[in-house]
């Protein structure tokens, strides 16, 4: 057996190993004083739902509930809980790819699928792997599924494929890894699946959310899928598997010295698992964290084989694959810790709309009293976070009130819920918030809310009292 820094006898270096796998969750702190989007629009849900309102109910919430719930868990606030919590998120779903691996191999995978998925999750696009939005969330009950399939624990596999559904509907796919894992002794995976579904639906039928949610997560979310623009497939997936090359050669190895049934139930759960990303036709970077379980794993055995057979060789070609994520996009974290300890604002284009979103609530704060409501025109979510302030009606954003999805509305004007927009801006002219924040208007004149007669005899009930390079700040007279 050939030794070397990665050597099979991995047990003597797992006090190392965990610090690094901690370390990496760690870094995502450097995010402290970021707001990334998704998250922010969770996190102002977890705000409305603290002052003691529903979702899909009482404001409008187009997410799987679970994504809400998440955040509640620390009040809704952003800086160091927010980036604590996911930490210890990852540090968590580290510990369920090293149980897998583990237990379906040596400890050498285990130790190497839980520091690969730490490193994953940390040295990526931002946008894609610091938010923990319906993406992200999922990959712990995805990892625990599969790991409850392996050990043929049929009912609690359905369980957490369940959980997943209340995360994103695309754990639907989970749920398809784990039938085909105990194949065909399914019975109880679609009975465990069922139940977290059923308790919902009593939920949300005894508290008044269903109709919201079918309207909200499967009418809106329907329209909004099938309006997407297409992407180049090819470039987008060459990118990931670019960056990811190490996993990506990692599994090919690795899937070579599986036999039998082996390879092909792993070769099913990377199937169906890039067949979600492929949904919609888009290819979002932040998609192809469903793929991201399978690969981990697969890739872990790869990597310990080309180690344990060729030594040296062997591992300086994984450490030569590592360091292109490791260059591009590490430098980031070291000048947002220095950005941190300077205790400025970081100097990002990307944080750009984040900065004014600060600047925004401070301006809001300053003359808010308790009790004073805020709408924000636009998709500015983080306005709210900041300004730790809720709307007054169901409405706060501009997203189901112009009927153009937030992710082309700086760009775009076209509805793809033209008719129902219509309805809901009528909605939103008998609500009396305190604070009108107008941030698309700017940005796109033509979607600008005086444009929209519903809204202009509402809107002359406002004077302006500030302005920010994106955004128009108004308060009731």
């Amino acid at each position: 057996m050939t030794r070397g820094p990665w050597r099979a006898d991995i047990l003597s270096r797992k006090r190392l190993l965990f610090a690094m796998v901690i370390g990496l969750a760690c870094l995502r702190c450097a995010h402290v004083h970021l707001l990334w989007s998704d998250e922010d629009y969770h996190l102002a849900a977890a705000i409305q739902i603290v002052n003691g309102r529903l979702p899909y109910r009482d404001f409008w919430y187009d997410k799987p509930p679970l994504d809400a719930i998440y955040y509640l868990l620390i009040g809704g606030y952003s800086g160091w809980p927010l980036r604590v919590l996911d930490s210890l998120y990852v540090g968590a779903a580290s510990w369920l790819a090293y149980r897998i691996a583990r237990e379906r191999w040596t400890e050498s995978e285990g130790w190497l699928a839980a520091l690969l998925l730490a490193f994953f999750l940390t040295f990526y696009l931002p946008a894609a792997v610091i938010p923990f939005a319906a993406d992200a969330l999922l990959i712990v009950p995805h990892l625990a599924a599969v790991l409850c399939a392996q050990r043929r624990s049929l009912l609690w596999a359905g369980v957490w494929a369940g959980v997943g559904f209340l995360i994103n509907t695309k754990s639907i796919f989970v749920l398809a890894t784990c039938v085909v894992w105990v194949f065909p002794s399914m019975l109880l995976v679609f009975g465990g699946f069922a139940a977290p579904l059923l308790i919902a639906a009593a939920v949300g039928g005894a508290t008044g959310m269903w109709g919201g949610y079918m309207e909200q997560v499967w009418r809106w979310g329907l329209m909004y899928a099938g309006s997407s623009p297409g992407a180049n497939a090819v470039l987008r997936i060459a990118d990931w598997a670019g960056f990811h090359a190490s996993i990506v050669a990692g599994a090919l190895i690795g899937l070579r010295g599986e036999r039998g049934r082996d390879r092909w139930r792993l070769l099913a759960w990377i199937a169906l698992s890039f067949l979600s990303v492929c949904v919609g036709d888009r290819f979002v970077p932040r998609y192809f964290l469903q793929l991201l379980p399978p690969m981990i794993v697969v890739g872990s055995r790869g990597l310990a084989v080309a180690v344990r057979r060729y030594g040296r060789k062997g591992e300086v070609a994984a450490a030569v694959l590592l360091l292109v994520p490791l260059v591009r996009f590490g430098p980031r974290y070291l000048t947002l810790t220095a950005d941190d300890l300077k205790s400025q604002e970081p100097r990002w284009t990307d944080a750009a709309m984040d900065e004014d979103a600060r600047r925004v609530a401070n301006v809001v704060r300053v003359m808010a009293r308790p009790g004073d409501s805020l709408f924000v025109w636009g998709y500015r979510p983080d306005v709210y976070v900041y300004a730790r302030m809720i709307p007054d009606g169901k409405f706060w954003d501009s997203q189901p009130l112009t009927g153009v999805p937030a992710d082309r509305h700086l760009s775009s004007s076209e509805p793809v819920f033209a008719a129902g927009a219509a309805q809901n801006r009528l909605a939103l002219a008998h609500s009396h918030p305190t604070f009108v924040v107008d941030g698309l208007g700017l940005l796109n004149p033509r979607l600008a809310a005086e444009r929209y007669p519903e809204l202009r005899s509402w809107l002359g009930g406002y004077d302006l009292i500030g302005r920010t390079g994106m955004s128009l700040i108004y308060c009731r007279r």
